[in-house]
C-alpha cells in the first residue's frame, strides 16, 4: 500500500521532545562509555550520524547531563551550542549549529549521580551482596538523562558502544550481548536493527549466562541464576508461538535479564534483552505472562512503535491481547480467559481512580510527565478494543489484520489517526454496518468504556465463586478444593473476600494458605492489601519486608496509598518509606513522594 499518504497524520511533533527530526534527524550513533562506580556516572562521547537538508541546526534532548564539547565531523575543534531554558518534566533542547555538509556531530558528556534513568545499588542491595550493580530504564523521556538523544519514540536509529567497566563485572545492552566476563572491562555492542530512544538500555553487574533454548537464554547473578533458567525455560517456546501468530521474529536473540528487586517495572521490553523483575520468579511459572507480555512488545512496540506518548496504547494494547494469545496458545482458552478477568477487573479500578479526561485511549499529555499515561487505559482498555475488534470480524481476518499491520510498519512509528486510516482501508474496506458496530470515537477518543462492552467470563473462576461461596456458609478454608489453583486463582480469591472481614476470618484464612509468607508476589501484594485495609497486624512485619525490598511500582502505589487512609497507616507508611526509598528507582520513588507529600 502506499505508506506516504496513510503516513501523513505524523507530521504533528512530539510535545514531549525538543528534537525536530524533520529538519535534521539522528540515523546511527557510536558511542563510547566510561562507567564509575565510585563516583556514579557515565562518561563519554558519542559520534551521531545526522540526516539534513542544509538545516541551520540538530537539537538533541538532555536533562542534568553535563555537556563537555561539540565538535562537527573530523574537526576536533569544539564548536558553540546553546541549552534551551530548562523545563521540569522535558529537560533542555541541546541546539547544535550545523555547517552545509555537515554528517556527524561528536558530542563529549558527562552523567550525573542522581540521572533519573540510572540506578547504582551498592552491594547489599543486590542477590549476590557482594559486587555494586547499575541498570536503567529509559522509558517513557529518561534516556535523555543517561545519553544526549532525540527523545522521541518517532525517531529510530541503529547505534554501536565501547563500554568500559570494573573488570570483575558483566554489562549488557538492548544489542548484541556477551555471555561471559572477558579479562579487560572492555566490551563492544551493535545494534543493528533502528530503535528509538526509550530503547536504550545498560546493565552491569555480577553476571552470568545460562541458554534456555537455540535463541534463548538467561542472564542472572550467580545465585539466581538457576532458578531463573528454570522459571524461564519455556521462552523459546513462547517465542515459536509469537512467530505463528504473527510473523518471523526480526531481532536475532530474544534474552532475558534479571535484575535486583528495586526495578520499578514488572519489565522492560529491551530489544534482545527483557529487563525483569525478580518478583515474576514463583517457583511454578505461574507469573510467566510477563514474559509473554514482554516478548510480544517484540512485534507491537519495538517494531511498530507509538508516533508520540499520546499513542501509547498503540503499543500496550497491542501487546496485552499479544501476549493473552500466546497464553491461550500454550495453555488452553480457559487460562487465558483468566487473565483477561484480572485484567478487567484492573481496568475499571483504573477508571474509578482516574479523572475522566485520562481514559481515553488518545490522549493529550502535552504539558505533562508522559508517565502519567502508563496505565489500565492503555494496556486493558487497548486490549478490550482489539477483542472488539476480534469478536466483529473473526479471528481468522483479525490475525491477518495485524500480522499485516506488523509487516506494513515494521520498524516505522504509528499514531493513532494513521491507525484508524489504516484500519479503515484493510479491515472496514467500505463496510458501513461495519464501522458503526466498531464506534471508533466511543473507543478511542471517548472517555470510559462503551457500554456494549461485554465482560470476560472466566470458567475456571466460577470454580472459585463456589468454593467462595461454601466459605461463606461456613465450610473451614482447609476444606475448599483448591489443590489445584494457579496464581491466578489465588488472586481472585482474594479480590472476591467480602469488604468486610474479621480479623479471626482472615487469621483462619492465613493459616490455612500462609497467605502472609507467600513466595508468590502477585498473592503476597493482594493479601497485604487486605491486611492493611482491615488492621490485620500479624501481616504488618512480611507488609514492611515487601515494601523495603520490592521496588516495584505496580505494587508498590496501591499499598502506599491504602496506608494513607488512616492517621495509623500514613505514620506506618512514612516510617517505612524513610528507610524503604533509597531502595527504589527515581520512577518509583518520585511517584510515592508526591503521594506522601499530599499528606
Amino acid at each position: 500500500m502506499d505508506l506516504t499518504n496513510t503516513l501523513h497524520h505524523q507530521n504533528q511533533s512530539d510535545p514531549h521532545s525538543f528534537s525536530k527530526p524533520k529538519e535534521a534527524k539522528i540515523t546511527h550513533v557510536d558511542w563510547v562509555l566510561k562507567i564509575d562506580f565510585s563516583l556514579k556516572k557515565i562518561s563519554g562521547a558519542g559520534t551521531y550520524f545526522v540526516q539534513h537538508k542544509n538545516a541551520p541546526e540538530v537539537v538533541l534532548d538532555v536533562k542534568g547531563i553535563l555537556i563537555q564539547k561539540v565538535t562537527l565531523d573530523d574537526n576536533p575543534e569544539g564548536i558553540e551550542f546553546k541549552l534551551s531554558e530548562e523545563n521540569p518534566i522535558l529537560g533542555n533542547g541541546l541546539h547544535i549549529p550545523l555547517k552545509q555538509g555537515t554528517e556527524k556531530v561528536v558530542i563529549h558528556f558527562e552523567t550525573q549521580p542522581d540521572a533519573a534513568a540510572l540506578q547504582w545499588l551498592e552491594p547489599s542491595q543486590t542477590a549476590g551482596k557482594v559486587f555494586p550493580f547499575l541498570f536503567t530504564q529509559s522509558q517513557a523521556i529518561l534516556a535523555r538523562t543517561w545519553l544526549p538523544c532525540q527523545d522521541s519514540p518517532s525517531v529510530r536509529f541503529t547505534y554501536t558502544a565501547q563500554v568500559t567497566i570494573p573488570p570483575h563485572l558483566l554489562p549488557l545492552m538492548s544489542a548484541d550481548n556477551p555471555q561471559c566476563k572477558n579479562e579487560t572491562g572492555i566490551y563492544y555492542f551493535m545494534m543493528e536493527q533502528p530503535i528509538p530512544s526509550y530503547l536504550l538500555s545498560l546493565a552491569v553487574g555480577d553476571l552470568e549466562f545460562a541458554p534456555v533454548g537455540g535463541r534463548c537464554g538467561v542472564y542472572a547473578e550467580p545465585v539466581s541464576l538457576e532458578n531463573a533458567a528454570w522459571e524461564f525455560a519455556e521462552t523459546e517456546k513462547m517465542l515459536k508461538t509469537a512467530e505463528q501468530l504473527y510473523g518471523h521474529y526480526l531481532w536475532g536473540r530474544y534474552d532475558l535479564l534479571v535484575l535486583p528487586p528495586s526495578f520499578p517495572f514488572g519489565g522492560m521490553e529491551n530489544p534482545k534483552l527483557t529487563f525483569a523483575t525478580p518478583t515474576i520468579i514463583a517457583g511454578d511459572r505461574s507469573l510467566t505472562s510477563l514474559v509473554a507480555h514482554e516478548l510480544a512488545h517484540s512485534w507491537s512496540g519495538n517494531l511498530v512503535t507509538n508516533a508520540t506518548w499520546n499513542d501509547f496504547w498503540l503499543n500496550e494494547g497491542f501487546t496485552v491481547y499479544f501476549e493473552r494469545r500466546i497464553m491461550e496458545h500454550l495453555y488452553g482458552q480457559e487460562y487465558a480467559e483468566m487473565l483477561h478477568t484480572l485484567g478487567y477487573q484492573d481496568l475499571l479500578q483504573t477508571l474509578k481512580e482516574l479523572p475522566e479526561h485520562d481514559t481515553s485511549l488518545k490522549l493529550d499529555l502535552s504539558g505533562r510527565d508522559p508517565d502519567e499515561g502508563l496505565t489500565e487505559i492503555a494496556y486493558e482498555k487497548g486490549n478490550y478494543f482489539l477483542r472488539h475488534l476480534e469478536r466483529l470480524v473473526g479471528r481468522e481476518k483479525f490475525d491477518q489484520f495485524v500480522t499485516t499491520y506488523f509487516s506494513t510498519f515494521s520498524f516505522q512509528s504509528m499514531d493513532t489517526e494513521c491507525f484508524i486510516e489504516f484500519l479503515e482501508k484493510e479491515l472496514i474496506n467500505g463496510n458501513e454496518e461495519l464501522r458503526q458496530q466498531v464506534n471508533l470515537n466511543a473507543w478511542i477518543y471517548s472517555p470510559g468504556l462503551p457500554a456494549t462492552i461485554p465482560a470476560p467470563q472466566a470458567v475456571l473462576f466460577e470454580k472459585v465463586e463456589q468454593e467462595l461461596q461454601r466459605w461463606r456458609e461456613g465450610t473451614k478454608p482447609v476444606e475448599l478444593e483448591t489443590s489445584n489453583w494457579s496464581s491466578h486463582e489465588w488472586q481472585y480469591f482474594l479480590r472476591s473476600l467480602p469488604s468486610e472481614i474479621t480479623e479471626s476470618k482472615l487469621s483462619e484464612l492465613d493459616q490455612a494458605y500462609n497467605f502472609t509468607q507467600s513466595g508468590n508476589s502477585e498473592v503476597l501484594a493482594e493479601w497485604l492489601l487486605i491486611a492493611v485495609h482491615h488492621q490485620y497486624q500479624s501481616a504488618y512485619e512480611a507488609l514492611e519486608n515487601f515494601l523495603t525490598h520490592v521496588g516495584r511500582r505496580k505494587f508498590l502505589m496501591p499499598l502506599y496509598k491504602a496506608l494513607l487512609h488512616t492517621q495509623e497507616g500514613t505514620a506506618l507508611a512514612k516510617k517505612i518509606y524513610s528507610k524503604a526509598r533509597p531502595n527504589y528507582h527515581a520512577v518509583a520513588y518520585t511517584s510515592i513522594d508526591q503521594l506522601l507529600e499530599a499528606k
